[in-house]
């Protein structure tokens, strides 16, 4: 089969992004998730079925399927915002990994029409799939979310293992840029010792130079009413700029990483 009739499931396209990755960048949204975050902004993407969601009171199909064709087509049409400002294509989702095939090709589309690529990923998921995509990855932007097996599993529903030893391989391997992302959650990690574990960490990974400190929102909430599902992050606040800053400054004084907030 040629790969360029490999067919995925999406649920969404962002074109003219400016987050996931350098530059303007075409974010591709795929379906499925292994994990259950309790703050996941993108519900209708933990499923792999498509989809029926209530959005602004009308019903939406939520997943369609793609041939790589379809979706290097559309990606090509922004080349030139591309070009000037170092943009690309980024994989998103749910978690990509969870169609490895598709994730494959489409960045392998990307790269043979010299389209940078990316992915944010969890990393859940067997690093047989992950070297799948490696030869064809410009960044992986890796979510690390605890250090703490039980509290992970706890608010995600899977335990951090595989995730933090995936992190080590593709570091080792040197094929890739990795980027450390860290989701800052209050009541999960929001803590300067629960930051800092993990910053620890990222600094033991060779080759990792950065670490990206995103806070928690709620722009997601309305989702969970559209699926009839309950929002389990009810009466959580977002963290504060101040507290964000404190810690930043708690990430610089145990590495040498460059830590921004936002990425």
């Amino acid at each position: 089969m040629d790969y360029l009739e490999r067919k995925g499931r999406i649920f969404d396209v962002q074109r003219y992004s400016i987050h996931d990755g350098p530059g303007i960048r075409t974010i591709v949204f795929l379906k499925g998730c292994v994990l259950r975050c309790r703050w996941c902004c993108n519900p209708e993407s933990q499923e792999y079925a498509v989809q029926t969601m209530m959005v602004q009171g009308e019903e939406k199909l939520i997943g369609r399927d793609v041939a790589v064709r379809e979706m290097i087509e559309l990606v090509e049409k922004d080349r030139s915002y591309y070009y000037r400002s170092g943009g690309g294509m980024t994989l998103s989702g749910g978690e990509c990994l969870c169609q490895p095939e598709f994730s494959r090709d489409l960045l392998r589309a990307a790269k043979e029409r010299g389209i940078n690529t990316a992915i944010e990923s969890m990393a859940c998921a067997s690093y047989e799939k992950i070297e799948m995509i490696l030869p064809y990855l410009d960044l992986y932007l890796m979510d690390i979310k605890h250090t703490n097996p039980a509290k992970h599993k706890e608010f995600t529903g899977r335990s951090n293992e595989l995730m933090m030893e995936n992190a080590r391989k593709v570091a080792i391997s040197g094929q890739t840029r990795l980027v450390i992302r860290v989701p800052v959650i209050p009541t999960f990690n929001d803590t300067v010792p629960e930051i800092q574990d993990i910053a620890r960490f990222a600094s033991t990974l060779p080759g990792v130079d950065k670490i990206h400190l995103l806070p928690y929102h709620r722009l997601g909430q309305d989702k969970y009413d559209g699926l009839g599902r309950k929002y389990l992050m009810e009466g959580i606040i977002p963290p504060t700029m101040e507290h964000m800053e404190t810690l930043k400054k708690a990430v610089h004084a145990v590495c040498a990483l460059d830590c921004q907030i936002g990425g």
